[in-house]
């Protein structure tokens, strides 16, 4: 069909005007971040800030999603993808990560760390170094910083937990990962592994009766809606690495690298400090929301590791020199 000349003036000023009205070009990179962890947990909350951070300083060539909650799928199904390039990063706890990369579960042995003046050595120096090592052999970068995901207590709805043989039949919640499961066998409990998104059900429906976690995800996950019981048993800390796919890390330049890497380095140290202020006002608001707290003595629950063979199966299974690393942060376990 032939076209006339005005019409093909108007059609070539339509055409300019369209141009004009495109958006900016897309990022470089455009990347995802999926997270089990609730929108008001301090991890989503300076994950979304360094996203900004990072934004800016790269000129807007790296663009990061940040979704919470397993909007992306949950903690297995995350790691998964973050592996595969699904999905670019991924945050959670070592012992999650563990099912990939089974030294990333040694900062997660129970009872291994006393408080976090020993903490923040361990993961700051050799035993990090150690773990992000084995990280970029399975084929992701672990960023530098740690980010605190706490020590984990203990909630109940039918019995506080005072000493070891308080854990007798009870059926907990534990995150899907073996050492869980195998803490809490030889502490003679019936864990079952559920997904964080669903614990919350879970407890209201008694499908479990008690669930282990740091005070904030027990404080953002509403669970004192659920429990009766707090129990301060510190059985376990174990920080949350952020991840990245191995092919999303190496193909930004150099100077994205360091961008990335810097803020979020930064961000992880935020949070940690996040953590550390609100642990103490923690304690009083769970207990004002009708949690009834109790302060349990790690000795006994570590005597009956050491005695059921859990510190020593588990040296089996790390190794001579994983577990070596472990014990020269920690001391002695076996």
């Amino acid at each position: 069909m032939s076209m006339s000349r005005r019409t093909f003036v108007q059609t070539l000023g339509s055409l300019a005007l369209s141009a004009v009205a495109l958006p900016a070009s897309a990022a470089e990179f455009s990347w995802k971040f999926g997270h089990g962890f609730p929108a008001s947990h301090p991890l989503h909350v300076r994950a979304l800030q360094a996203a900004a951070r990072i934004k800016q300083e790269s000129g807007g060539r790296v663009d990061i999603s940040v979704f919470p909650n397993s909007q992306l799928g949950g903690d297995n199904d995350l790691l998964s993808q973050v592996h595969s390039g699904g999905i670019d990063m991924f945050s959670t706890g070592g012992v999650i990560m563990s099912t990939l990369v089974p030294n990333a579960a040694l900062s997660g042995i129970g009872f291994a760390f006393a408080d976090y003046s020993t903490v923040w050595p361990a993961m700051d120096g050799k035993l990090g170094a150690y773990v992000r090592n084995a990280f970029q052999k399975s084929g992701l970068h672990a960023l530098d910083r740690v980010w605190d995901n706490g020590f984990r207590e203990t909630t109940t709805s039918t019995r506080a937990i005072a000493n070891p043989a308080d854990f007798a039949n009870l059926k907990i919640r534990v995150p899907i990962s073996p050492l869980y499961v195998s803490l809490f066998k030889a502490l003679n409990a019936a864990p079952t592994s559920i997904n964080l998104a669903e614990v919350y059900t879970a407890l209201q429906t008694r499908v479990v009766d008690g669930q282990e976690n740091p005070l904030i995800v027990s404080d953002t996950a509403k669970f004192y809606e659920v429990q009766k019981y707090c129990s301060l048993t510190n059985h376990i800390w174990d920080g949350c690495w952020i991840v990245v796919n191995g092919d999303s890390w190496e193909s930004l330049t150099p100077d994205l690298r360091t961008i990335v890497s810097r803020v979020f380095n930064a961000a992880a140290l935020q949070q940690r400090g996040d953590i550390a202020a609100q642990n103490t006002a923690l304690r009083d608001g769970l207990q004002k929301k009708g949690l009834k707290i109790n302060q349990a003595d790690p000795a006994p629950f570590r005597a009956m590791l050491q005695k059921a063979g859990f510190y020593t199966d588990w040296k089996n299974k790390f190794g001579p020199e994983a577990w070596g690393v472990l014990e020269a942060s920690v001391g002695r376990l076996t």
